[in-house]
């Protein structure tokens, strides 16, 4: 690293974050409302798959424990 680029570093950096900052005045941000009911879905989502991949774990195990069964018991 030249001296030129540690020179430039913080100028570089204060620039980024002058950019970051324009950006982030032209970002549309959600309402509360909105935030609340994506939250709930994602929240009612995760206990739906939860549920499904309970059921589903217990058939796979029951027909896996069936299958082990039969072969170690004849």
């Amino acid at each position: 690293m030249g001296m030129t680029n540690a020179v430039s570093w913080p100028q570089r950096t204060k620039s980024y974050i002058d950019e970051v900052k324009g950006e982030m005045r032209r970002v549309s941000w959600p309402t509360w409302k909105q935030v609340r009911a994506t939250t709930a879905v994602v929240i009612v989502s995760v206990f739906l798959f939860a549920a499904y991949f309970e059921v589903v774990d217990t058939i796979v195990n029951s027909v896996i424990t069936r299958i082990i069964n039969y072969f170690t018991h004849h």
